[in-house]
């Protein structure tokens, strides 16, 4: 991504249409929530946003944007870890599986799969499911290229497990 010559706007601007898709997906993989993974894409980009002058181009930039975005996550999971839960949940989750589709039914099912996974995992298979480069991967986990894929084999063949296990029920 060129930075030389963008006012903080245009950049701020090509940053958030090149990575919003994918930072959307990290956090829906974390939530299994439309509305909340949208808020954490929001506060997400208003944090690159608040602090993109204090990015010093040592990773890329969707490097970067990751990493604040798993630790948006992880904070957001640690408050409504402490909060009580609504008995209202379950019927919003009924409410709204009914109005999806076979194939999003599918997708949905995925990502509540995802969401079982430990969070290490996660944010590994969401890069994946996203295309991103092995070697970009591996550095924002901070293991080794090898070790990364030997993970990433381990986690596809636990999502088969859950997958299948949640699709006989």
């Amino acid at each position: 991504m060129k930075i030389t010559g963008l006012s903080k706007e245009a950049l701020f601007k090509e940053i958030f249409q090149a990575n919003s898709k994918k930072i959307y997906h990290l956090c829906y993989g974390y939530t299994g929530d439309d509305d909340t993974a949208n808020d954490l894409m929001q506060e997400t980009f208003m944090k690159v946003w608040q602090n993109l002058d204090k990015f010093r181009n040592q990773a890329l930039i969707s490097t970067w944007i990751y990493r604040i975005a798993v630790n948006t996550c992880l904070s957001y999971l640690r408050v409504e870890k402490r909060q009580p839960k609504d008995e209202l949940t379950d019927n919003i989750i009924e409410t709204k599986g009914e109005e999806i589709s076979d194939k999003n039914e599918q997708v949905a099912s995925l990502y509540k799969c995802i969401a079982q996974l430990e969070e290490n995992e996660r944010i590994i298979i969401t890069m994946v499911l996203d295309e991103v480069p092995y070697t970009e991967i591996a550095t924002i986990s901070g293991i080794s290229e090898g070790n990364l894929r030997v993970k990433i084999h381990r986690i596809k063949q636990k999502l088969t497990e859950l997958y299948n296990k949640n699709e006989r029920f």
